[in-house]
């Protein structure tokens, strides 16, 4: 009687009754969160991340630049190229002009009247006057900076933009296009902001639609929408909040709404299943509730305990993108699984049999309350998986481990804007055109020269020395160009990468930068400091970063979640065998992503051609979210299996219980989650797509393979071994709490262990 007094006593158990008995209260307490919420971040503001806190020379090279008071401005380039003879892609017929016909002049003229006019601009040039026109005679730049801080200047460039438009149509037969930092910034912005516009649009209609389906009933299927985009909007204000302690940014508010929107609902899903499958058992509504607060409700808490746990891993990686992300689905996941065992149950208790409101005639089920009757297919799939579960493990296990093989072979790199847009966005032929004409010059290296004297000889002929070294080592094709700041003793060299849009040929040419030119020249000077910065610099760097945080991410991740798992369960078999198929899970998702993006396998069908690598940040985020996600599933129907086993049926009659009775609960929500996740692989950008794709795919394999098979035959092949507790793990606190509203029958003690105790 002492246990089961216990278990009643459960956080979920507690939360759920208290909010059956104050209703309104709870509700009411629910809504004046969300509200204070919002109101307070929205009169706080948000603060957004900045770019540094990156570790190595480009770190090192911004507090350089930072001590000596330079502000960079946002540099920007108009084209103004004569097509040839085969150029016809985008209507421009060939013209034979050259760069120094008065035809060309004139429209050179034109480009730089029409910026200076903008008034957003400053140091127009001429390329005449700086030797920008290309080795052919048909391109050349004229190259200005943006007024004012580079950057908030995306959101000033659009006047320049449509001045330079203007100017083209006047020149018949000339390509005149504009790129910089700041019309690249604007074009990536609008993009991205147009595509998770469209993701958030079609999210919710999405899910609310696979609802109404699985609940067949409109106010049922309302409520998990419902309370998942208030768990949002809470966290939107929360995240503002915060954001002055731990920036944010898009990216963050974007992933959490993506996060909130799987989990908030997965989360009601589950609660609001059980409840309804109780009821048509014949329970009244109150026993119904309690037992789906116990049950449902715990395995809620445990998931999303087990998650906001994975997220923080992300706090590791100490680059605040990253550490915002993490934060943000943290907040999220933890918001949605209060609302869940709270607000949910007083909701529930107040709508009694009126959830079943708004029921569509061509969505009856044959159970009573909705609740559809067991999954044919999944109780003849247990069935035979059950009969020879050691033939199973083996299939099921070499399948996904031959899906996750091409991932061994997994590149990653910072995509380039043709990478990343392919040719939905001119601005990418653009790009292409300015390195053709003028290689390495869209994204030159940054040398930031600090010395006591900058004009003392010495470093002059450092300076010099490695402007001719840069050249003749073939890092470069020059022109070196330096720019001095003698108030602050910096001088700023620009180097043209040989290897322009190619990162890889780039990173090389970086490479004899930092290791062979500067230690040969610059580094013999004692006292001068030469970091290394600019575009591919910031992106190798960041590459370097990223792989030094990812053991002990990974480490704390498994750690804490295999922690967590022996505490819920109090069983050490549990513990590890969750582990191991959630490290398979996240293995296979990263074999399709290699297959899809990097080997081109079936890429057509996502418009993913010509990617051939995987973005730098997606292995590490996808295996937080993924572990995260996956016990979910792993939670919910381990615990109801557990729950059969504790009410006295045999271990592999508890595991056909389990898995069956949970397999339409775990569909919707599988399903649910996939819909959600491929909205983002149908975006324009390709790390959205391969963020999209990769959990979709794992989400699938998770809910279908991993529980539907491996899971059910790994634990009838380890039959009682399943509850396993060494004696010398039995101090562990008692995380059991449940209730189960059925007689029950402890399992057989294996020699070491107590379940449920």
């Amino acid at each position: 009687m002492g246990n089961r007094t216990a278990r009643a006593r459960g956080l979920a158990a507690r939360a759920g009754a208290w909010s059956a008995r104050h209703r309104w209260a709870a509700v009411g307490i629910w809504i004046l969160f969300v509200v204070t919420a919002m109101g307070v971040g929205s009169a706080m503001g948000r603060t957004d991340a900045g770019d540094g806190d990156l570790k190595g020379e480009i770190n090192q090279a911004q507090s350089i630049i930072d001590e000596a008071g330079i502000e960079e401005p946002a540099g920007e380039s108009v084209l103004i190229q004569a097509a040839s003879t085969g150029d016809k892609a985008d209507g421009k017929a060939a013209t034979g002009l050259k760069a120094n016909d008065a035809r060309f002049r004139a429209a050179v003229d034109d480009v730089m009247k029409a910026v200076k006019a903008t008034g957003e601009v400053t140091a127009v040039t001429s390329p005449y006057k700086s030797d920008s026109l290309s080795k052919d005679g048909r391109s050349a730049l004229v190259q200005f900076d943006m007024r004012g801080d580079a950057d908030t200047a995306g959101d000033r460039v659009a006047p320049v933009l449509k001045a330079v438009d203007r100017v083209e149509k006047a020149h018949q037969g000339l390509r005149i296009e504009q790129i910089g930092s700041a019309s690249m910034q604007k074009t990536f912005d609008d993009a991205f902001g147009n595509d998770f516009q469209q993701a958030e649009y079609s999210a919710v209609p999405v899910a609310f639609g696979i609802l109404l389906v699985a609940f067949g009933a409109l106010v049922a299927a309302l409520l998990p929408v419902l309370l998942a985009l208030s768990a949002i909007l809470a966290t939107t204000g929360l995240m503002a909040v915060v954001s002055h302690v731990q920036p944010m940014s898009d990216t963050a508010n974007s992933v959490m709404l993506l996060v909130g929107l799987a989990v908030g609902v997965d989360y009601c899903l589950f609660y609001l299943r059980r409840e309804r499958e109780e009821r048509a058992k014949g329970r009244d509504p109150q026993t119904a509730l309690r037992i789906a607060a116990a049950t449902s409700g715990r395995a809620v808490v445990v998931s999303g305990v087990t998650v906001c746990v994975a997220m923080a891993g992300m706090l590791f990686t100490g680059i605040t993108e990253f550490q915002a992300m993490g934060l943000a689905s943290l907040m999220v996941v933890a918001v949605a699984m209060v609302g869940s065992v709270t607000v949910l149950p007083a909701l529930l208790s107040l709508l009694g049999e009126r959830v079943e409101k708004g029921r569509l005639p061509f969505l009856r089920r044959r159970a009573r309350g909705g609740v559809p009757s067991e999954s044919r297919l999944w109780r003849a799939v247990v069935g035979r998986v059950l009969k020879r579960p050691g033939v199973s493990v083996a299939i099921a296990a070499g399948l996904l481990a031959a899906i996750a093989l091409p991932a061994i072979g997994m590149k990653t790199q910072q995509l380039t804007l043709d990478q990343e847009f392919g040719d939905s966005l001119p601005i990418v032929a653009t790009y292409d055109r300015v390195n053709e004409a003028f290689p390495g010059g869209a994204e030159p290296a940054e040398v930031v020269v600090k010395a006591d004297d900058i004009d003392a000889a010495p470093v002059r002929d450092a300076i010099a020395d490695f402007r001719t070294r840069a050249v003749s080592s073939g890092a470069s094709k020059g022109p070196v160009e330096m720019t001095v700041h003698r108030d602050g003793d910096v001088a700023v060299l620009s180097v043209p990468l040989i290897g322009g849009s190619d990162q890889g040929r780039a990173e090389k040419s970086l490479g004899l930068l930092r290791d062979e030119v500067r230690p040969a020249s610059l580094g013999k000077v004692d006292g001068v400091e030469a970091p290394v910065t600019g575009q591919v610099a910031g992106s190798k760097d960041f590459n370097d970063q990223l792989g030094s945080s990812v053991p002990p991410v990974f480490a704390f991740v498994v750690a804490f979640a295999f922690l967590l798992m022996l505490l819920s369960f109090r069983s050490l078999t549990i513990a590890l065998t969750s582990i191991v198929l959630n490290l398979l899970s996240v293995g296979a998702a990263y074999g399709i992503l290699v297959m899809v993006f990097q080997h081109g396998w079936g890429a057509s069908l996502v418009g993913a051609e010509g990617v051939g690598a995987i973005v730098a940040w997606l292995p590490l985020f996808l295996f937080v979210i993924l572990f995260g996600l996956s016990m979910d599933y792993h939670v919910f129907v381990v615990s109801r299996i557990r729950e059969a086993r504790l009410a006295g049926r045999p271990t592999k009659d508890a595991i056909s219980h389990g898995v069956i009775t949970t397999a339409g609960v775990v569909t919707s929500a599988a399903v649910i989650m996939v819909a959600v996740f491929a909205i983002f692989g149908t975006l324009s950008m390709q790390s959205m797509k391969q963020m999209g794709v990769g959990l979709a795919a794992a989400v699938l394999i998770d809910a279908t393979v991993i529980r539907g098979v491996l899971l059910p035959a790994v634990m009838a092949a380890l039959g009682e071994r399943n509850w396993y507790l060494p004696k010398w793990l039995r101090w562990l606190p008692d995380m059991t709490h449940d209730e189960t509203g059925e007689p029950r029958t402890p399992p057989h003690a294996v020699e070491g262990e107590r379940v449920g105790v």
